[in-house]
């Protein structure tokens, strides 16, 4: 099953690749925001914008309150839960070891 999981547009990490930062609980990553962005709504006007998120690309823009509701549901399922915890599994393989390890040094 493939979900988009709501998520807001915290910042602009690269205009002119059309990428931002968009937190889904608490958790932070780069997404492409080319499917969101038209001659109306250019890319520095997306911070602040709830998106809906599938694989590393903003697939739509939804309101505040959909965002909400759908994340409600998706709590209850228990779907976010598991995304958020491969995101994290995902960011922690890409930081150096130390950081995976506190107290561990690599030098």
């Amino acid at each position: 099953m493939c979900l988009g999981i709501p998520g807001q547009v915290v910042a602009i990490e690269d205009a002119e690749k059309k990428l931002g930062v968009v937190e889904i609980g608490g958790v932070r990553r780069v997404t492409n925001l080319a499917c969101v962005v038209d001659d109306d709504h250019p890319i520095a006007s997306c911070v602040g914008d709830w998106v809906l998120v599938h694989v590393g690309f903003a697939m739509s823009r939804v309101d505040v309150e959909e965002a909400q509701r759908t994340l409600a549901l998706l709590e209850e399922l228990g779907e976010v839960q598991a995304e958020l915890e491969a995101m994290r599994a995902q960011a922690g393989a890409q930081r150096p070891p130390s950081d995976r390890f506190p107290g561990r040094s690599d030098s």
